[in-house]
């Protein structure tokens, strides 16, 4: 379980990778990924193309990531989730509030 964050050269885009499971043993990791944006208002990319699992607590991390940044960031995106995963997030009708791709 971990996380990795990289922040594009021109500071427009944050990507935010979850590998393994994201659940609540990564709550700390994933509030320290975006808690610093920086001031260019970037677009924020939850890459879940390594992530196995998905529970609700990480869906309330989500939307709580969502809450803290949203004044902040030109939008949030969802991308690369794995079947199961996705599955997860359209039952949970995150597609009104994030951008899945």
């Amino acid at each position: 379980m971990s996380i990795t964050r990289h922040v594009s050269n021109d500071g427009k885009e944050l990507t935010i990778a979850v590998h393994g499971k994201f659940d609540f043993g990564l709550v700390h990791e994933f509030r320290r990924a975006y808690s610093s944006i920086g001031d260019e208002k970037p677009t924020i990319y939850i890459d879940l193309r390594e992530t196995e699992y998905l529970d609700s607590s990480a869906l309330g991390m989500l939307l709580n990531m969502r809450k803290a940044v949203s004044d902040n960031v030109k939008g949030i995106h969802i991308i690369n989730s794995r079947p199961e995963v996705k599955t997860i997030l359209d039952i949970s009708r995150f597609d009104k509030l994030f951008t899945i791709e």
